[in-house]
């Protein structure tokens, strides 16, 4: 299947808490690859908080959601588990576990005021978490003469090409990550810039956050 150019998921594991109505709510997220990293987490922050009255969760994996699963935990139906895949629907999010764990302080929510808390629990664990955007990028190695590691340096710093390591041997070896949908351009572009007096290598695809200008 075809990576997408771009998704949005969250940077990193996260926890944020807040409080209604007396009942503490903390909001946990995790970025997530597969099924299997979701259920580990779930039962992870499940065992963490093993004494709370509930531990809901919702995660959502694959660019097209192939996967979505939701859990009330014991809330009555439809109030938890839902509200929080939603949200992660509504941040348009992929590859995302959340999972609002509630400590009942003692003044019922009803089935109104739970699918708020859920929802802001979500929207915690996320602000915790950071939305990101990642971008796939193409790897393209540049082999070139030592003569035209300058010019080239400053051509793709002009353009604002992403770079990784330069390896020196009898040759120069410029590795760069130009955004993948526009690899052929670049492979065009810097053939134009050497005139010719490169050889261009394709390398592995990766996906690198968004940078922010």
């Amino acid at each position: 299947m075809d990576k997408p150019e771009r998704y949005r998921t969250v940077k990193q594991e996260g926890v944020k808490e807040i409080v209604i109505k007396k009942s503490r709510f903390l909001g946990h997220v995790m970025p997530v690859q597969t099924e299997e990293e979701a259920i580990v987490f779930i039962e992870r922050i499940k065992k963490q908080h093993w004494n709370a009255t509930h531990n809901c969760s919702a995660y959502l994996i694959g660019s097209r959601g192939e996967i979505q699963r939701q859990s009330d935990d014991g809330e009555p139906s439809g109030t938890a588990g839902k509200p929080i895949l939603e949200v992660i629907k509504n941040q348009q999010l992929q590859d995302v576990a959340i999972v609002v764990t509630r400590y009942f302080g003692g003044i019922m929510l009803g089935a109104g005021g739970l699918i708020r808390a859920y929802t802001d629990g979500a929207v915690a664990a996320i602000e915790a978490g950071e939305a990101i955007t990642r971008i796939l990028h193409q790897e393209v190695a540049v082999e070139l003469d030592y003569t035209w590691l300058g010019k080239v340096e400053n051509e793709l710093r002009n353009r604002g090409i992403r770079t990784a390591e330069t390896d020196f041997t009898d040759k120069v070896i410029v590795n760069c990550l130009p955004v993948a949908s526009e690899a052929e351009a670049f492979k065009a572009w810097i053939t134009d810039v050497t005139q010719g007096q490169s050889v261009i290598t394709e390398g592995e695809q990766r996906y690198f956050i968004e940078a922010a200008f």
